[in-house]
């Protein structure tokens, strides 16, 4: 059973900073990817941030320069900085990991329940 839980979001005025967590207990096995997608009210879930697991992140345009995606080993954590805040950043946010449970086995999937982010301007 993985259990992935996630933290940080709340209220911020445009320009600020907000650091979102994400962390999976359990057997989730081998990570091979991490990433963070958001969905704002009436959109769909679009991709925010990814890393995989020899250390490439990639972020679309929408983003790049103000969020950063980072991850603990040690403990299957993740976290997402996010600077210079907009009030098109406002969304809820989902944190994903991608997981083997053995070597060249297949690719598990585990979501986050969601954290509200709400950017006013």
């Amino acid at each position: 059973q993985v259990e992935v839980v996630q933290s940080g979001g709340g209220l911020v005025q445009a320009g600020g900073s907000l650091r979102l967590s994400c962390a999976a207990s359990g057997s989730i096995g081998r990570i091979a990817g991490w990433a963070w997608y958001r969905q704002a009210p009436g959109g769909q879930r679009e991709f925010v941030a990814a890393r995989v697991s020899g250390g490439a992140t990639n972020y679309p345009d929408s983003v790049k320069g103000r969020f950063a995606i980072s991850v603990d080993n040690t403990d299957n954590t993740m976290y997402l900085q996010m600077n210079n805040l907009k009030s098109e950043d406002t969304a809820v946010y989902y944190c994903n990991y991608q997981a083997r449970r053995r070597p060249g086995g297949q690719i598990y999937t585990y979501w986050g329940q969601g954290t509200q982010v709400t950017v006013s301007s």
